[in-house]
């Protein structure tokens, strides 16, 4: 999906902005160096008339073989050029102060290269995702190249698989980078279950930068906050045109992370809620990420089979298993 026509909408109003101040800015320029040095008028003017009888010919020329060169035009624009350029600089002015000035001298501002997007959209798009995507900072800090293996044990096991916590780590590291490698290749989906503390959130951080460094939409919600906004749209403390919005968003994101599943207050109205965005999502075919600090029995208790069953059926379950690393990293801490 990468950008929706709202976000690829807002970029563009963005340049037309630019484009706007770039085009006053020069205007406030030409008009200081008019009033300074009138004779500027006068060789811009000339050099305006000069550049259309050389339009005018070069028209006539590919419907009249015998009409003489252009050559002559131009030699007498680029001289005039150059005097003009000379004048500035004796002034003391740089040679192009009359000259447009870009944030992206290689489009020039229009976010278009010929047909292709500039570097400067790819990267405009970049930061709009991370701005939308509730992460920007975190982003910073928590990502692949950040994870790190040391707070898992080899002497903790899961008495069910009988893999380490290290075992359960790497596994699921690796399953979060195959993730990321195949999001444009399939539609798939992730489960993250396991106590508090263990890494859930870091290794949905990952995926997250990943993906919108990649210019893929990424939406972070906790679950009480995003529990707490359909609530304001389902009983109108929200406007109708933001609820709407908002539902858009969280259908149509190519990547959703819901986290801490659990954690918010569980009634008939967030189990329904829940199913609703995880069925909706799956429909359209759009990742979703789940991580939870509840058991798979606890879960199922908690939000009933008929949602246990989907996410069963439709997304890939990793556990980790081991020590709170928010303490181990407390107690490191203490220590030193």
């Amino acid at each position: 999906m990468g950008l929706s026509n709202e976000q690829y909408n807002r970029i563009m109003r963005d340049y037309q902005k630019q484009q706007t101040v770039n085009r006053q800015e020069l205007e406030e320029r030409r008009e200081e160096i008019y009033t300074r040095f009138p004779e500027f008028s006068e060789i811009d003017a000339e050099i305006a008339a000069t550049s259309t009888a050389c339009a005018r010919q070069m028209l006539l020329l590919e419907t009249s073989p015998a009409i003489s060169p252009v050559d002559a035009l131009r030699t007498q624009i680029d001289r005039l050029s150059v005097y003009r350029n000379q004048l500035l600089l004796k002034a003391g002015y740089p040679s192009d102060y009359l000259q447009p000035r870009y944030r992206c001298p290689d489009c020039q501002d229009t976010g278009y290269i010929g047909t292709q997007k500039c570097h400067c959209f790819r990267q405009a798009a970049i930061d709009l995702l991370y701005t939308q995507s509730n992460l920007k900072e975190i982003l910073e800090v928590e990502n692949f190249s950040s994870f790190s293996m040391k707070y898992y044990s080899e002497a903790i096991s899961d008495p069910v698989t009988g893999l380490s916590a290290a075992q359960t780590a790497r596994r699921a590291f690796d399953e979060c980078k195959r993730f990321v490698e195949e999001f444009d290749q399939r539609f798939q989906n992730l489960f993250l279950y396991g106590d508090t503390g263990l890494g859930k959130t870091f290794l949905s951080h990952c995926i997250a930068r990943e993906l919108l460094d990649s210019t893929h939409s990424v939406i972070y919600f906790s679950s009480f906050r995003l529990f707490d906004l359909f609530a304001d749209s389902t009983f109108g403390r929200s406007n109708p045109q933001q609820a709407q919005e908002l539902e858009q968003q969280i259908f149509d994101c190519d990547f959703l992370i819901i986290d801490d599943l659990g954690t918010e207050l569980v009634n008939s109205f967030v189990a329904s809620q829940l199913f609703h965005v995880l069925n909706e999502r799956i429909l359209r075919q759009k990742s979703t990420l789940i991580s939870t600090n509840l058991s798979l029995g606890t879960f199922a208790d908690t939000y009933s089979e008929r949602v246990f069953s989907r996410i069963s059926s439709s997304y890939t379950m990793l556990k980790l298993i081991g020590d709170d690393i928010r303490l181990q990293k407390k107690i490191s801490a203490s220590n030193t």
